[in-house]
């Protein structure tokens, strides 16, 4: 499967932003009594009504209309937001997709056991169309990248090849040498592998750890609906993506024509070009 869509990692990150209800504005209290009466009379009876966002990324306190002006403005920047920062990380996604390799799996007979997973990082990826526009969407950037670029390259880093049946052609292979050839597909899931460091917690506490400022408006929230959309676009992936192209080869030792005309092989090695994960 290639990489998650944008428009599916960009939709989940706004449904988890919009379940929050995060009113503005923040610790708004309705005055009460006489001047509760002079507030109202303040405005215009066309400023008393006004039209909820909608999308609701922000709740009005009150339906005033500049309490509903508000809250759809500041909604639709975390929004655009949102939709590009959503867009870099999948953009990062397709591209480490396509550059990542695995190495050094190790052959006997049918069977593929440890290898490595090898890819470029994602925060160069992520940064070079991440939302910048602003200082704080830079920070903000910032944080997103290097979480989850420390967190993928840190899951990386786990992926092994647990025992598995990928080339039943070398159980009894007629020559001394067996030549590269292909593994039997399966899907990333199947690999032994450690995802913890690219969980929503690990990921959105990272996030607020990169920033390192609790006064940032709406940053909880923010980073909570990336890294929950990233963890939710990732359990897809890895069920979806296969493993294919994992050129496996290696020697027959046994092999002794006329009397022993095939053989398994053993020692043999594997390793997966760029392209591989589809």
């Amino acid at each position: 499967m290639p990489a998650p869509q944008a428009s599916v990692m960009q939709n989940l990150a706004k449904m988890k932003f919009i379940s929050f209800a995060t009113k503005l504005p923040m610790d708004w209290k309705q005055p009460q009594g006489e001047a509760g009466k002079q507030y109202t009379r303040a405005f215009k009876m066309t400023e008393l009504v006004g039209m909820p966002p909608v999308p609701p990324m922000f709740v009005p306190a009150t339906v005033n209309k500049y309490h509903t002006d508000t809250a759809k403005k500041i909604g639709d920047q975390f929004a655009t937001y949102l939709d590009g920062i959503c867009s870099a990380i999948c953009s990062a996604w397709s591209q480490w997709q396509s550059l990542a390799a695995m190495t050094g799996v190790m052959v006997n007979a049918v069977t593929a056991t440890m290898g490595q997973v090898v890819g470029p990082p994602w925060l160069p990826l992520i940064m070079a169309s991440a939302p910048k526009g602003s200082p704080a969407e830079a920070r903000y950037s910032n944080a997103i990248a290097t979480a989850i670029s420390n967190g993928w390259m840190a899951y990386q880093a786990t992926i092994k090849v647990p025992g598995l049946p990928w080339y039943p052609a070398f159980a009894a292979f007629p020559g001394p040498m067996a030549p590269p050839m292909p593994n039997v597909p399966c899907p990333v899931a199947t690999l032994t592998q450690v995802d913890t460091s690219i969980s929503k917690s690990a990921l959105s506490n990272a996030m607020i750890g990169l920033l390192g400022d609790p006064q940032a408006l709406h940053h909880k929230q923010l980073f909570e609906s990336v890294a929950e959309a990233f963890e939710q676009c990732f359990m897809i992936w890895k069920v979806s993506t296969m493993v294919t192209n994992v050129l496996g080869m290696g020697p027959i030792p046994t092999f002794a024509p006329p009397y022993v005309p095939v053989g398994p092989v053993v020692g043999g090695t594997g390793n997966m070009p760029p392209g591989g994960f589809v």
